[in-house]
C-alpha cells in the first residue's frame, strides 16, 4: 500500500517556514507543544565511521548545532548522509577517466574476443544513488541552499529590554517656547 502526496513537514518547519499553509501559528505551536521532545546534541562520531565520512560528520555535525537542529534520534541518519557522501566520493574518484566502459565480447563457443561493447561505468550508479540519499538529507536538515531559505529563525523578544531602555534614558526637554497672546 502506497501513501500518497507530499511527506508531511515536521511541524518546527512549518513554523520556521512562516506558516506556509496558513494553519495558523498558534495551532502548529499547539501541535508542537504537544510532540515529543528529543534530547539535544548528537552522540560522537561513531569509531567505524573513517576518512571522508568522519570529516563529512564533524563539518555536519557543527552546522547542526549552530542551527539548533542537533538532536539525539538523528544520530543514525547522520552517519548515514557521511558513508553515502564518502561512497559518492569513492565513486566519483573511479570514474575520473569517463562514464564508460569497454566490455569485451566474447564467443562463447570458442572463448575468443570477438569485439568489445560500451556500457556505462558501474560506479556511475552507485554516484548517483550515494548523491540521492545525501541531497534527501541536506534538504532534510535545512542544509541545502533551497532547504534554508525556507527556514526563519525567529529572533528573542527583546521588545521588554527596549522598552527598559527607554524608560531609564533621560527625558530631552521640549523645544517649544512659552509664548502667551
Amino acid at each position: 500500500m502506497a501513501i500518497r502526496g507530499r511527506r508531511p513537514k515536521a511541524t518546527q518547519r512549518q513554523i520556521s517556514e512562516g506558516d506556509p499553509a496558513k494553519r495558523g501559528k498558534r495551532k502548529l505551536q499547539q501541535q508542537l507543544d504537544k510532540e515529543p521532545k528529543a534530547a539535544r546534541g548528537l552522540p560522537p562520531c561513531p569509531k567505524h565511521v573513517v576518512g571522508v565520512a568522519r570529516s563529512a560528520w564533524k563539518f555536519w555535525v557543527e552546522e547542526l548545532q549552530e542551527m539548533k537542529l542537533d538532536a539525539r534520534p538523528d544520530a543514525m541518519m547522520l552517519e548515514g548522509a557521511c558513508v553515502n557522501y564518502a561512497r559518492a566520493v569513492q565513486a566519483d574518484a573511479m570514474i575520473q577517466h569517463g562514464c564508460q566502459v569497454e566490455e569485451p565480447i566474447i564467443n562463447h563457443t570458442t572463448g575468443e574476443v570477438i569485439g568489445t561493447k560500451i556500457k556505462n561505468h558501474p560506479a556511475v550508479a552507485v554516484s548517483n544513488s550515494a548523491w540521492r540519499q545525501v541531497r534527501a538529507f541536506c534538504s532534510e536538515f535545512g542544509l541545502s541552499p533551497v532547504s534554508r531559505t525556507r527556514l526563519t529563525l525567529e529572533q528573542p523578544d527583546t521588545s521588554s529590554e527596549e522598552l527598559m531602555k527607554l524608560l531609564a534614558t533621560p527625558r530631552e526637554k521640549s523645544k517649544k517656547k512659552d509664548t502667551i497672546q
